[in-house]
């Protein structure tokens, strides 16, 4: 396999992680050992089913999968995802102390976050043979290994970058049913294009609060998250029992984990935000209310974000979940203990939230729109 010198030019996701960015990493302990870390709040390695994936038949969405697959072959991120002249100098030196941290964190989350898109979509390309998952999964892993070794360009200025290697071979991996890794794969996939977006387009009115020049590149990212929720969405609509009945029921339970686990993650970086000139209580209902809105293409129901209950069980959970953390610190186990069980209270009180029922359009195929 002939060397690319940078992922961002690669064809495939084997090119992409032979590439030179993914190569001869600064071994930073503390990053990768952020990264190692299992707690709700990390982003997790799944493995699945890979035979009952494998045995996919896309017939029912033939039309939508075709045009999706034509338009990720079409690759129009080739390129886009390296340095260029519009990287702008970062002084990580004279940066704030809270915010670098914070910063940091953020950019080791995201990247543990898309190797692990990686890890799972490359392994299934490996077990399979069905042709038409085995190409989605070749493209969705070759785009988040962009992503990875992108995020650890921008690490590696701070003198810090997370093994990845390391972490493929010693990260706890997360068994999930095939309909659950849909669930919150969808999920993760388009809570990102929000997440992103939102981003982009305040900086955008705002570059003055721009203080590091990824920021510049989210628009194309989030766009590689929306073609990758796509794809999940036509995963589901492949059997209608998997968004229908019971499931029905797991799907609020996981529009509920996904959406209450970014909110208390997000105020754990007070100091980011605040650099950011974004207000994390607006930037989460702005999320959740975009992410609810595209979630409607295939879903049979969304949460109730305006209700009166909702913020209050959002904050009863960010609260619990930083005294669970001081509790750990301290080794104080019945302010642990009783964490534990205020954060697990408001979390039943979120999902026992009546969920809003609508109809699921015949045709999942969306474009980003915000």
């Amino acid at each position: 396999m002939k060397d690319m010198t940078h992922s961002a030019d690669a064809t495939t996701v084997e090119e992409a992680l032979a590439a030179d960015n993914h190569q001869g990493i600064v071994d930073s302990e503390g990053a990768t050992a952020l990264a190692m870390q299992n707690t709700l709040l990390t982003p997790r390695f799944y493995t699945t089913d890979f035979d009952e994936m494998d045995a996919i038949d896309v017939s029912p969405v033939r039309k939508d999968w075709d045009l999706l697959i034509d338009q990720m072959k079409s690759d129009p991120n080739k390129g886009h995802f390296k340095k260029n002249e519009d990287w702008d100098h970062v002084d990580w030196d004279g940066m704030e102390p809270k915010l670098k941290a914070e910063f940091i964190d953020f950019l080791v989350s995201s990247c543990t976050a898309e190797f692990s898109g990686c890890v799972l979509y490359k392994e299934m390309k490996r077990r399979g043979n069905n042709e038409d998952i085995v190409t989605l999964f070749q493209l969705m892993a070759r785009d988040e290994a962009r992503h990875a070794g992108f995020i650890n360009d921008a690490l590696r200025e701070a003198g810090i970058a997370v093994n990845l290697g390391f972490l493929t071979q010693k990260k706890k991996y997360t068994y999930f049913r095939p309909k659950f890794i849909y669930y919150a794969t969808y999920l993760s996939e388009k809570i990102g294009y929000a997440r992103y977006i939102t981003i982009y387009r305040h900086l955008e009115a705002n570059p003055e609060l721009r203080f590091h020049p990824i920021f510049k590149w989210f628009k194309e990212w989030c766009n590689d998250e929306f073609s990758h929720g796509e794809a999940f969405a036509l995963l589901m609509k492949t059997d209608p029992k998997l968004t229908s009945g019971v499931n029905v029921l797991w799907i609020k339970f996981f529009l509920t984990a996904v959406y209450s686990t970014m909110y208390v993650r997000d105020h754990q970086r007070p100091a980011f935000h605040a650099a950011l000139g974004v207000d994390p209580d607006w930037y989460a209902h702005e999320v959740f209310t975009k992410t609810s809105e595209i979630s409607k293409q295939v879903f049979p129901i969304t949460l109730d974000i305006d209700h009166p209950r909702w913020q209050k069980g959002l904050v009863a959970m960010q609260r619990a979940n930083a005294d669970l953390a001081m509790a750990k610190k301290s080794g104080n186990w019945v302010k642990r203990i009783g964490a534990t069980v205020r954060a697990t209270t408001a979390f039943v009180s979120l999902l026992t939230i009546p969920a809003v029922k609508h109809r699921v359009p015949a045709s999942t195929r969306l474009e980003p729109a915000y």
